[in-house]
């Protein structure tokens, strides 16, 4: 740990904030899995089913869980493109946050020492009193 804590919790707090800047340039945010998907379709006579197959596609697909349920939709090429960037700001987004969480985790170990620190009984040194060897006289 350094030596300062005041002056390490500032530098924390402030590449907190240097992060934290970086959110609202992300735009949209999306999970998910795109899928590229080639298909056989349901003509006996075509060249789907020769061997080998020439399938047809590709089709591109966007899976992914909502509401603890896995849902698919077929996407245009156009979609495509925008969900990849909403995708990519999505993994941007999570890597942001774990490294906030992270500084926040160790700015909480610095306010702990402090307080640790705070807490502890400063030790003052208190001359002690001698006792006189010999008893002092009685009046």
């Amino acid at each position: 740990m350094a030596a300062n804590p005041e002056r390490q919790l500032a530098r924390l707090r402030a590449r907190f904030y240097q992060k934290a800047c970086e959110l609202p340039e992300l735009g949209f945010l999306l999970k998910g899995t795109l899928l590229q998907r080639f298909k056989r379709c349901s003509s006996a006579g075509c060249g789907c089913h020769d061997d080998p197959p020439r399938l047809h596609g590709p089709y591109w697909q966007w899976t992914a869980k909502v509401d603890g349920k896995t849902i698919t939709q077929v996407l245009s090429e156009e979609q495509v493109e925008r969900y990849r960037e909403w995708m990519d700001s999505g993994q941007r987004f999570e890597e942001v946050a774990r490294e906030l969480f992270e500084l926040s985790a160790q700015a909480g170990e610095v306010l702990r020492t402090l307080e640790r620190q705070a807490a502890r009984p400063t030790k003052t040194k208190q001359k002690k009193q001698r006792r006189p060897s010999h008893p002092a006289p009685r009046s």
